[in-house]
């Protein structure tokens, strides 16, 4: 969908984790339909990262100890909230299960799944007085299937359209609608990163890696930061009014 067609003029998007890769991607696109965007991101990365003016920024670590109480802080500040888009997450490193690392494990699950409940507890009330209220959670298609050494990810991301299914029926008497995105591979800092770490270790190089992702897909191609981005912007719309419980998956046919 285009943001051209689709207007939110009047409308506060909330995003955590926008700062950078998809979360950003989403927050620009909700931006030029007209929204108005708050930003809830770790310090470090808001200490980075360049952002237009008329962007509220919050610098929360969704990891650290008095979490919620910083993001209903953050949350208080706003006058209304219409779109919350849940997307600040980590994507440890692949480990099997034998060497799964616990205390790893505790880190992830509470950034990946609490800081998406905490977000969805501390805008809830502002969704539901909102006569357009979306909720949007970042999930994968590692949230419905699973691949190996990757234990973790595909675990909090399974717990994180439980909790999607469950906060859509909480919320839907409110009107507000809640539902996840499931990108597939997308060519991220964080992929690349990844294949990099892969090919030191005897792996496909970048361009062999990517090339090998799309070939398993129906378009020939993966999926880009555009495309989740269009995807979220139809979920914030009236276009989807009719719409929540619902994973919606962005990764161009992958079999």
């Amino acid at each position: 969908m285009s943001e051209k067609i689709i207007d939110l003029s009047g409308r506060r998007a909330l995003v955590t984790g926008g700062s950078r890769g998809l979360g950003l991607a989403i927050a620009e696109r909700l931006a030029c339909a007209n929204a108005g965007i708050a930003v809830v991101d770790h310090p470090d990365a808001l200490a980075v990262a360049e952002l237009p003016d008329t962007w509220l920024t919050a610098p929360v670590d969704l990891a650290g100890r008095g979490a919620e109480a910083e993001v209903a802080r953050a949350v208080g500040k706003l006058a209304r909230i219409d779109i919350l888009v849940a997307n600040a997450g980590v994507v440890p490193a692949w480990r099997s299960t034998v060497d799964l690392d616990l205390d790893e494990w505790d880190r992830v699950f509470r950034i990946n799944v609490a800081g998406m409940a905490l977000a969805l507890k501390v805008a809830a009330r502002q969704l539901s007085q909102s006569p357009c209220g979306s909720a949007i959670l970042m999930a994968s298609i590692n949230g419905y299937r699973a691949h190996p050494s990757q234990i973790l990810y595909t675990a909090t991301k399974h717990a994180g359209i439980g909790l999607m299914r469950a906060a859509a029926l909480d919320l839907g008497k409110h009107g507000v609608r809640v539902n996840a995105l499931a990108p597939g591979p997308i060519a991220t800092d964080a992929l690349q990163e990844r294949i990099d770490t892969r090919h030191r270790a005897g792996g496909p190089d970048l361009a062999e890696a990517l090339s090998a992702l799309a070939a398993e897909t129906a378009l020939g191609r993966i999926a880009t930061g555009d495309d989740v981005a269009g995807a979220a912007l139809y979920l914030a719309s009236d276009l989807s009014a009719g719409v929540t419980g619902t994973v919606l998956p962005v990764e161009c046919g992958l079999a």
